[in-house]
């Protein structure tokens, strides 16, 4: 037991001294070391590389959305009027054409009458407003413009009523002669404001059967199609029975127009004549009275 506690103590006194060496010997190092030269660098030593700056990162775009872009494919209608054109024959083509021309033909008309009527119904209001305020009937149709229904009518009476002696019209009554002549100059008004009506209604009445015609045909070429395939798929028929339908369509958009605009003119036509009329028996009536009056001063 006390070698055992010799034994420690030796090894305690052995530590502390060992620490002790140390402390002493440490002021005595850094001495050595502050009184040391400083370490020179080799002549032929290249100076360490410094480290270059980091490049500016640039700023990353924000991601775009990505939209589907669809694409639509056109598909061109083996059945339409275009196919319907290319696969008709020269009887089908010519019936297609001679639609057309009815169609531009009623069209036409239309706008024209319908021009025409309206300038007639302004003359007549210019009529009423101006013509009657005039001193005669000569001043009166010199107001008119010139090629105008009205005017030709006023003029027509006048001359009439001036010209009746010395001719063969003396075996006629100046009040007949007069009557006669206004009728035939409203007569002629009436006739070219029909002009142009007869082609509406002969477009009425034929295009639908023009067009039922175009259908027979197309028909008879499904048929033979048919007869050829010796089945009756629809691929086959599906051609002819489209142009079929098509010519009846076109038909049909053709005689319709024509039709609604030929009664439509036609009322109008009636609306007009009825002002020409009026204006021609109130010309009459006033030659007629004038001449009455002339005849008593006699």
């Amino acid at each position: 037991m006390f070698s055992m506690l010799r034994h420690r103590v030796a090894c305690l006194a052995l530590v502390i001294a060992t620490a002790g060496l140390t402390a002493l010997a440490a002021p005595a190092l850094a001495q050595d070391a502050a009184k040391a030269p400083p370490a020179t660098a080799p002549a032929d030593a290249q100076p360490a590389p410094v480290a270059a700056s980091p490049a500016p990162v640039a700023p990353v775009a924000a991601p775009v959305p990505l939209t589907p872009t669809v694409t639509r494919e056109s598909v061109e209608n083996p059945y339409g009027f275009e196919s319907a054109w290319r696969q008709s024959d020269i009887v089908g083509k010519s019936t297609f054409i001679i639609l057309g021309i009815m169609s531009v033909a009623s069209w036409y008309v239309i706008f024209v009458k319908l021009l025409e009527q309206q300038r007639l119904l302004k003359e007549g209001s210019q009529v009423r407003n101006g013509f009657w305020k005039a001193a005669s009937l000569r001043e009166g149709a010199g107001k008119l413009k010139a090629g105008s229904a009205y005017r030709y009518i006023a003029e027509t009476g006048i001359d009439a009523n001036e010209h009746h002696e010395g001719t063969l019209t003396e075996n006629v009554d100046l009040n007949s002669w007069v009557t006669m002549s206004v009728q035939r100059s409203v007569d002629a008004v009436n006739s070219r404001m029909q002009n142009g009506l007869a082609v509406l209604a002969t477009v009425g009445s034929t295009a639908p059967f023009v067009g039922l015609f175009g259908t027979v045909w197309g028909i008879y070429h499904a048929l033979t199609a048919i007869g050829i395939a010796g089945q009756a798929s629809i691929d086959k028929v599906a051609g002819p029975v489209g142009e079929a339908l098509i010519m009846t369509a076109l038909g049909l958009a053709v005689a319709v127009p024509a039709v609604m605009g030929y009664n439509w003119l036609l009322r109008r036509n009636k609306l007009v004549m009825d002002s020409v009329r009026a204006f021609g028996a109130d010309v009459h009536g006033v030659l007629m009275g004038k001449s009455s009056a002339k005849a008593a001063g006699r």
